[in-house]
């Protein structure tokens, strides 16, 4: 029995010493968990300081879109020829107008009031 009680006895004294030296290191450390859990309340802070101003920029951009899209459907309004949508056959099938040429002088100019670029 008194072997057994020696056997307990070493047991007990040998946790007590771990706990100790466990209890210590940890004790000599227990201020980085106090700092990481302050550094993580400033982190979401500023998370969500920035998620605030991101969400203002972005309300920002929309209305402007807005404005932007309703300035260019002002502007499209207004009656604007389109070319391509002209029917192009109809202005391939009208016939160009005769031009008169008058016979030009020895000098250059014409007998009329139009003049020969040189």
């Amino acid at each position: 029995m008194l072997e057994k009680g020696d056997g307990i006895m070493s047991t007990y004294v040998g946790a007590v010493e771990d706990f100790r030296k466990s209890a210590t290191a940890f004790m000599q450390h227990v201020d980085l968990l106090s700092k990481a859990r302050d550094a993580y309340q400033q982190a979401m802070t500023a998370s969500q300081e920035l998620r605030t101003v991101l969400d203002a920029g972005d309300e920002n951009l929309r209305t402007l879109m807005v404005q932007l899209e309703q300035a260019l459907n002002l502007h499209m309004a207004k009656p604007v020829i389109d070319m391509s949508a002209l029917d192009r056959s109809a202005l391939d099938k009208k016939k160009p107008e005769t031009v008169k040429a008058e016979p030009t002088k020895a000098n250059g100019e014409s007998s009329g009031g139009v003049r020969a670029f040189p």
